[in-house]
Order: structure tokens, then C-alpha cells, then sequence
């Protein structure tokens, strides 16, 4: 993996876990789990922890960035996915 891939999955990884834990399009994904599996249960707690879903979220991506980082199939999906992390942080110092 180089630099590129790495960073191209470091953007992703950061996006998605944002998306899952703090992203309104996903609230109804975490109102499930919380009313499925009880608003005490580690599940509920992993939707809401940005900690704890970013090492399941890496754990998908390195794999996908080591293996097929180099395919435009990967980075296309990468890069919008860091572009909008950082476009989100960016506003965030901005605004």
C-alpha cells in the first residue's frame, strides 16, 4: 500500500464511521439497533462510539486499499469519500 492508498483509506475510513455514528441519513439505521437489541446493548453503544466503529469500519477498508487500491473501482469511491470527511471538517473551522 502506498502513501496515496493509505491516505485514500484513512479519508474513507473517517467518512463512513462519521456517517454511521453521527449522520442523520443513518439515525433511523441507529433508532433500529437501539429499539432491536435495547438502547444498553455493546451493539447500540457501537453505533454510537466513534471509536469503536472506526476499527470495525478499517478493518473492511485495509484490506479493500492493500488488495485493490490501485483499481480505479476503489479509488474513485475513496477519494469522493475523503473529499466529503474533509469538505466536513473544513466547513466545521470555516463556519
Amino acid at each position: 500500500m502506498n502513501l496515496t492508498q493509505f491516505i485514500l483509506a484513512l479519508g474513507s475510513t473517517c467518512r463512513i464511521t462519521r456517517f454511521v455514528v453521527k449522520d442523520t441519513l443513518a439515525a433511523g439505521f441507529r433508532i433500529w439497533v437501539a429499539d432491536h437489541f435495547g438502547e444498553e446493548s455493546k451493539l447500540a453503544y457501537l453505533v454510537t462510539c466513534s471509536w469503536c466503529t472506526s476499527i470495525w469500519v478499517a478493518g473492511g477498508v485495509t484490506p479493500l486499499a492493500y488488495y485493490l487500491g490501485g483499481s480505479l473501482w476503489i479509488q474513485i469511491p475513496a477519494v469522493a469519500l475523503t473529499l466529503s470527511y474533509l469538505s466536513g471538517v473544513a466547513s466545521l473551522w470555516l463556519d
